[in-house]
């Protein structure tokens, strides 16, 4: 076991590389360059390729196609980035690419605030890209998870052959905190499903393995076709509306059936807890702050339940939760976007109320008290 001091970003590199990724394709742009720049000096060590594209879509596409030879790949940016990939974040989910985007985000819309933290991402992560469709958002909150978690959106990206985002903040990227190496066996790994058929019988999106099929790397003697077009079994355009349904179905029901094995979330003094601070990301850790104060020194009994996980959304345990409480706060680094949310995840067992700014600034522990104490003089 290693340890050593290290920013969110830093960590966000090693634990890529411990994850498998041997391919990087980006651009430069604040707050995410130090993943691209650790990595420019990390992939050679091990014998992985790292490109500077000319701009976000282009990078994104060498990503797609490193993938599609059979490389863990990635990239990194933030929001202006973000917002020029959506394209290619919707071809990798019509195609089921495998790969990892990385948005650290900040301050919006436009340029906005390049230098200062934001949460305004969240519903643009979900919801960016045209057309029905399902992704896997993750968000850490910590240099350590920063690390770990990274390790999980590529188990995921190849276990679920889907686009998954590692939405992370200003905040927790140019954080530095103790980070803790994991041993090899602390640490599961997961890799691509290959056909068992040979080249001539392969079938790229052949459903009658189950809801995943196995992705065959190009180059490796398989020929197949990828397309963002509605397709067939072998993967060439079909325009026919019941295999189009048949198709869109079952790309969101590969995630939706596995809901239950891919939301991850974190209680903090939920037990008996009369108020809960949903939370994820650096505001978390404000949160979390505030609870400890609010019991330790007012006696209001308020609890944590952090989102690791922020798509696909845990609405069934803030269902569960809304059903022992009577009101929840939501935090975040924007003006509410998870409300709407998480009142459809309540079904109006509780009141819900949030607390946020998109000034740049992470919310205070003082200021997620403050609406703790508002809430409970209602109550």
């Amino acid at each position: 076991m290693k340890e050593m001091i290290i920013s969110g970003n830093e960590a966000i590199a090693y634990g890529a590389i411990r994850g498998g990724c041997r391919f990087f394709a980006g651009y430069p742009i604040t707050p995410s360059s130090e993943v691209a720049e650790m990595l420019s000096l990390e992939l050679p060590k091990v014998c992985g390729k790292f490109i500077q594209m000319e701009d976000e879509m282009g990078s994104l596409a060498a990503v797609i196609g490193a993938s599609l030879t059979g490389k863990k790949a990635m990239t990194a940016t933030s929001g202006p980035g973000f917002s020029l990939m959506q394209e290619h974040i919707g071809f990798a989910a019509m195609g089921e690419i495998p790969c990892v985007i990385v948005d650290i985000q900040r301050g919006g819309p436009s340029t906005g605030l390049p230098t200062h933290a934001s949460q305004g991402d969240v519903m643009q992560a979900r919801w960016g890209t045209h057309g029905d469709h399902e992704v896997i958002v993750l968000s850490p909150w910590s240099v350590q998870e920063s690390y770990t978690l990274i390790i999980e959106a590529f188990n995921l990206s190849e276990e679920y052959r889907s686009p998954v985002i590692f939405l992370s903040d200003e905040v927790i990227a140019h954080l530095r905190e103790r980070l803790i190496i994991p041993d090899d066996d602390e640490i599961k790994i997961v890799e691509r499903a290959q056909p068992t058929v040979p080249p001539e019988e392969y079938k790229p999106f052949d459903v009658s393995m189950g809801k995943i099929p196995p992705l065959a790397n190009f180059g490796s003697g398989y020929r197949y076709h990828i397309t963002g077009l509605t397709h067939d079994e072998t993967g060439f355009p079909s325009d026919d509306s019941k295999n189009a349904a048949s198709l869109i179905k079952r790309l969101r029901d590969k995630i939706i059936d596995n809901r239950d094995k891919i939301v991850k979330t974190e209680t903090f003094m939920m037990d008996d807890a009369e108020i809960a601070v949903i939370a994820y990301g650096a505001v978390a850790r404000s949160a979390k702050q505030a609870v400890i104060i609010a019991r330790e020194e007012m006696g209001i009994k308020v609890g944590l339940l952090r989102l690791i996980t922020v798509w696909p959304f845990a609405d069934k345990e803030i269902f569960e939760l809304s059903k022992r409480v009577k009101s929840i706060v939501i935090s975040e680094m924007n003006l509410g976007q998870l409300k709407t949310t998480v009142e459809a995840a309540v079904k109006g067992n509780c009141d819900v109320y949030t607390v946020g700014r998109a000034d740049g600034e992470l919310v205070t522990p003082s200021e997620i008290l403050e609406k703790v104490k508002e809430v409970r003089v209602e109550h």
